[in-house]
């Protein structure tokens, strides 16, 4: 079997990875366990790279087109699949030995990963902001300029230091985080299903992985020091349950 190729953005940290999305389909071939290789490419080259390999953009909510990671080619069938879900998708179709979506439950998963988007809130400003200080510089400064026109703000205004910024911590902290327990609290278990592991617990724990990536490392073990490390815990979990620790 040849290799599969997962197309992700690169960074200053050691071993590079960091961003949410691409770590849904990373977890998910890690699971399967489909080898893979990753090709990294900065964000100003992701939109010509894209057009030349033919990948598809993805629709933003209001319409127009985005070329985005992440994206993955699997050699072994010719596909070239575009957006996080859809490779999920594909993958549990293509390949289907230890599905992420088990017994019928994609509708509900379906509902789960808006549900977490929405949680987060405003406080996205804060990871977007520590996200820029960890990019290479190309592709720091095309972050940050294209931010700043999505978001209609300055980078300083994004999670300035004061009520601001700690506004985004309760957000984080009480709303994402407290909202998760709840979940994980109603079930016998260490998944959102039970015993049975999805790609509901691969959305949580991209998202962790994300702040435990970008976020400094007093601000990462605020996070971890939560509902007694239960986070950092479950991040553990899933990576292992993915063979990726």
């Amino acid at each position: 079997m040849l290799p599969l190729v997962l197309y992700d953005i690169p960074s200053k940290l050691p071993g590079n990875n960091w961003t949410p999305n691409p770590a849904k389909p990373r977890f998910v071939l890690g699971y399967k366990n489909l080898p893979f290789e990753t090709v990294w490419i900065e964000y100003p080259d992701i939109a010509p790279k894209f057009k030349e390999i033919g990948a598809s953009p993805c629709k933003r909510q209001d319409g127009s087109e985005q070329y985005t990671v992440p994206v993955l080619s699997d050699p072994n069938t010719g596909a070239l699949i575009t957006d996080s879900w859809v490779i999920a998708e594909y993958l549990d179709k293509t390949y289907p030995e230890k599905p992420v979506f088990p017994n019928g439950t994609k509708g509900l998963i379906a509902a789960f990963e808006p549900a977490l988007r929405a949680l987060e809130g405003a406080s996205f400003r804060f990871s977007i902001l520590r996200s820029s200080e960890i990019l290479n510089e190309r592709s720091r400064e095309y972050f940050i300029a294209t931010r700043q026109v999505t978001h209609g703000e300055n980078v300083d205004a994004w999670s300035p230091e004061g009520p601001t910024r700690e506004a985004h911590w309760e957000i984080i902290e009480k709303s994402f985080y407290d909202s998760a327990k709840t979940w994980y609290d109603k079930v016998e278990g260490k998944w959102v299903m039970g015993d049975t592991f999805s790609y509901a617990d691969i959305l949580l724990a991209a998202r962790s992985l994300w702040f435990k990536r970008v976020y400094r490392g007093d601000e990462w073990e605020r996070i971890a020091s939560l509902h007694d490390g239960k986070w950092e815990k479950l991040l553990a979990e899933v990576e292992k349950e993915c063979n990726l620790a």
